[in-house]
């Protein structure tokens, strides 16, 4: 039934009116005005940050980017000079970066630095398919500190993933009033068709000093610059040279030691190996595939003080999930997403081993792009072996519009002998239609769960959403529903589960919630202000009966100074129709379920990000439920250029309820080290006091990058109790990987 339903979405979209005819007309608005002709280099480029390598002779020449942000027209203040050129294995880019060199920012030479839009940086965004369905951004701020992301078709600021890796060089240098750039990326790095000879193309430049963002092509500020609707084109003379490596493997080693003081009274030695391998099916189309992968290098989870009754969502950081992600992940919404790979080898935040898993992904056409993943884990103590298998089609349609379909399907095999499997399927299609102009967005989707131990009715999800979204005016409308019985195991849903402390059982319940939005911005041309924003959203929820359950109201004014410093006024009123008791106080009695009304306050207030010491606060106060709430907080940095990052954040909550449900202060504390040696060997040490999770947890991470793509980790980890500050479980890996292709 699985595959059926799989071969009749993927025939059904394939074979559309629209995919049969005429390709659609490249996306971008802006390609007639900003080409670059692909020249093949005469002679070799050595990848130093010197640009006095013949071969950029004949290169063809960008002479300078235009203003952005906070301009977004015209001539940029500070000159930047590009170069673009190939030969059978790379393709180059050069570019040199006026300024006066005085107020250059460097935030971190760490790789991959979170920050990198805050440090001086050059960058390329690249779509090889030249459809505005998913490209790549690889960028180097002036310090060297390498970054890359995938692309994907967003309106949003959430286009770029930075998870994503891959094997690419570049290096920096100076000059008179200018710093240079050198990279050469890898064709077999990238995803692409030697026929199609116009690639979409965009550069970006971080200019601190002058506190702007320049792109090459000219369009709209409240567009993020790696919008992929307004990229140049890359004309190449002759076929992009083909992916001359059809695999790659990645085998790593790892060795650790821990205590649990809870079970264990001694250290317990373990190890592993296993493997990784890329393998280019066609230069567009990639399979990945892991055995036995180990993801204890991977970034601790930055906690977080949670004072809803439904679970936070945490992003997914392991590196076989990520490229093409967009395709498994992009489904649903905000609060439910029909697919989330973080649950894959996790249950109940306990790691699961997995035993291998594939993944074929990437474009089949220039306008059709797939996906299907399957992995299988092992079984625990908890819960038995798992399969879990995803397929995903994208066909594009129109300029900047699109068709998605998702089929999910997990089996969990019984633990023991006699008992029974288990199947929880979920099958969805999507339709998303963007303008031209990427002002108009509009969306519409259907979902069904399948389960075999849940009623055969209420197992739909369905989303309807249209926004306008332009310089100044944006506003919107959404609506969405979801049946109590959508139960998606390999999903993320947290408002359908309500707990219930009475009965001690979590509830489901389904609801209808829809959102209105609205605002304006306003840009004065003189003075010290930037940008006036005022904006307000409402949110209405109705249980699956049609009764009330929750009415939300926020408005929102906002001021952004041209040194970038802000400072926000917010004012919330909330109308929560409790349909269970809950509990906010450990220990305490729950609150009864009923209708609860209160306001609340909240300020925040930042300095220059620019500066060697920053500050980000903010500070809420008002009602909670039948109580008060008082929190405070914020985010400290000091930065040494370009070695050192030192952050310290603390937040506190204070909920003061009536006597029988219960007074308490949470405290979240998070001191940050971040050393940068150099641009290929990073400590980065992660403190976290979260009195609500009764956990204080120490992650100290050493990473050493000694080839590209190849590394050596050594990882140490401490837990601890906050009420005794007894240690709960420690640890150490030693992990070593190597890029071999």
């Amino acid at each position: 039934m699985f595959f059926r339903t799989l071969f009749t979405l993927g025939l059904g979209i394939g074979l559309a009116p629209w995919a049969s005819g005429a390709t659609p007309q490249p996306v971008s608005q802006t390609q007639a005005e900003y080409q670059v002709r692909m020249v093949r280099l005469a002679q070799p480029i050595t990848v130093d940050g010197i640009l006095d390598d013949a071969g950029w002779q004949s290169a063809d020449r960008i002479p300078y980017l235009n203003n952005h942000w906070p301009l977004d027209s015209g001539r940029a203040q500070s000159d930047t000079e590009v170069w673009m050129g190939f030969d059978d294995n790379f393709l180059y880019i050069s570019a040199r970066l006026h300024d006066t060199g005085d107020a250059r920012v460097v935030q971190s030479l760490n790789r991959d630095e979170p920050n990198f839009f805050s440090s001086d940086g050059f960058s390329v965004v690249i779509d090889p398919i030249n459809q505005p369905t998913n490209g790549f951004f690889f960028g180097v701020n002036a310090g060297g500190a390498q970054v890359e992301a995938t692309v994907k078709a967003s309106s949003n600021d959430d286009a770029l993933d930075f998870n994503w890796d891959n094997k690419w060089y570049s290096a920096v240098g100076e000059t008179d009033g200018a710093w240079t750039v050198e990279m050469a990326i890898p064709f077999k790095s990238l995803r692409f068709s030697p026929q199609n000879r116009t690639w979409g193309l965009n550069f970006i430049r971080n200019d601190m000093e002058n506190n702007a963002y320049q792109t090459w092509t000219v369009f709209p500020n409240n567009f993020g610059g790696a919008d992929l609707g307004f990229t140049g084109a890359m004309e190449w003379e002759e076929a992009p040279p083909s992916n001359q490596s059809r695999w790659a493997l990645i085998p790593y080693a790892a060795g650790r030691v821990t205590r649990n003081y809870e079970d264990a009274e001694n250290w317990e030695p373990g190890g592993a190996v296993g493997l990784d391998a890329k393998v280019m099916v066609t230069p567009s189309l990639n399979l990945d595939l892991t055995v036995n992968p180990d993801f204890s290098n991977v970034n601790v989870d930055i906690q977080q003080t949670n004072l809803t009754r439904f679970s936070l969502f945490f992003p997914e950081q392991r590196n076989f999930f990520l490229e093409n992600s967009d395709l498994f992940a992009d489904f649903g919404n905000w609060r439910v997403v029909p697919f989330f790979s973080r649950r894959v080898g996790l249950n109940d935040g306990e790691a699961v081993p997995i035993l291998y898993g594939a993944r074929l992904s990437g474009n089949l056409t220039d306008n059709l792009r797939i996906g299907v993943m399957n992995v299988q884990s092992r079984a625990t103590e908890s819960v038995g072996p798992e399969n879990t298998t995803v397929a995903a089609v994208q066909q594009r349609i129109w300029a900047r519009s699109s068709v998605k379909a998702l089929v999910v399907n997990k089996y969990t095999a019984p633990q023991r002998e006699g008992e029974e499997g288990h199947f929880n399927q979920n099958v969805g299609g999507e339709f998303l239609y963007t303008s031209a102009d990427g002002r108009w967005n509009g969306q519409a989707k259907y979902h069904i769960a399948l389960d075999d131990a849940t009623p055969n009715r209420d197992r739909s999800f369905h989303h309807l959403e249209v926004r306008y979204n332009a310089r100044n005016a944006f506003f919107g409308l959404h609506h969405h529903g979801v049946g109590t019985n959508y139960l998606v195991e390999s999903g993320f849903t947290p408002r359908l589960f309500n707990y219930d402390p009475v009965q001690d059982s979590t509830v489901r319940l389904g609801y209808l919630q829809t959102n209105a939005w609205g605002g304006y911005n306003w840009f004065p041309t003189e003075g010290s202000v930037l940008r006036h924003s005022v904006r307000s959203w409402t949110q209405f929820i109705l249980n699956p009966d049609y009764s009330f359950n929750e009415w939300n109201w926020n408005l929102v004014y906002e001021v952004q100074m041209r040194d970038r410093q802000g400072q926000s006024l917010r004012l919330t009123t909330r109308r929560p129709n409790l349909p269970y008791a809950t509990t906010f106080v450990k220990d305490a009695e729950p609150l009864p379920a009923g209708l609860y009304s209160f306001n609340q306050v909240t300020v925040n207030a930042n300095t220059d990000p620019r500066k060697s010491l920053n500050l980000d606060v903010q500070g809420r106060v008002g009602g909670f439920y039948n109580g008060m709430l008082y929190s405070g907080g914020g985010t400290l940095t000091y930065r040494t250029q370009p070695w050192g990052t030192f952050g310290l954040n603390y937040q506190v909550n204070r909920i003061e309820l009536p006597e029988a449900y219960g007074q308490t202060t949470l405290h979240l504390l998070g001191p940050q080290v971040n050393i940068s040696f150099s641009n290929t060997m990073f400590w980065t040490t992660v403190l976290q006091y979260n009195t609500q999770a009764n956990a204080m947890n120490l992650n100290s991470r050493f990473q050493w990058r000694y080839r590209p793509m190849s590394d050596l980790f050594i990882v140490y980890s401490d837990n601890y109790g906050t009420e005794n500050f007894a240690p709960t479980q420690r640890g150490l890996v030693v992990k070593l990987t190597y890029w071999l292709n």
